[in-house]
């Protein structure tokens, strides 16, 4: 019995395949950048009037970004309660968010309604707008622009606290 060989046609077409698997194991993951996002997640009522504000900011890039600064202007129950700004040089990781802590002198018409939020234990609206400036891995800096609208409500237990 004659034992059957490869004609050189498979052979190149074998060769050709392992290459394409080898090619496309190279290229390694994909880098998106995309445009990240910031909600306040807590709002606490200071002793002397300020607020403290947690900001989570979420990074939805394949890549890590750092956060070099923001200037955001914040509203609540459409009364401008001032500017969130700051430089906080975070690096947050490839699909993930961090929060970062700033302290807000409110305007008082802002303060008199999350007062009055607080008192009544309802919700609040708020809305976020302005930009961050991020630096992508191993990219440029870039500019990306926030506009977010929620809601807080006062946290059970916490006096003077809204999540």
């Amino acid at each position: 019995m004659k034992a059957l060989r490869p004609t050189p046609l498979i052979r190149w077409l074998a060769a050709l395949v392992v290459v394409g698997l080898l090619a496309a194991c190279a290229s390694g993951p994909v880098r998106r950048v995309s445009e990240p996002s910031a909600r306040i997640q807590q709002l606490t009522v200071l002793a002397d009037g300020s607020w403290s504000v947690e900001l989570r900011i979420e990074n939805f890039s394949s890549i890590p970004m750092r956060f070099d600064s923001l200037d955001i202007d914040v509203q609540l129950d459409g009364h401008e309660a001032g500017a969130l700004r700051a430089s906080p040089a975070l690096t947050i990781g490839p699909e993930s968010a961090d929060v970062t802590s700033l302290q807000l002198q409110p305007s008082t018409a802002a303060k008199l309604a999350v007062a009055d939020a607080l008192a009544g234990r309802g919700s609040i609206g708020y809305s976020l707008e302005g930009s961050v400036t991020a630096t992508p891995d191993e990219e440029r800096q870039r500019e990306f622009e926030i506009e977010r609208s929620s809601a807080l409500s006062p946290a059970p237990g916490l006096p003077g606290v809204l999540r």
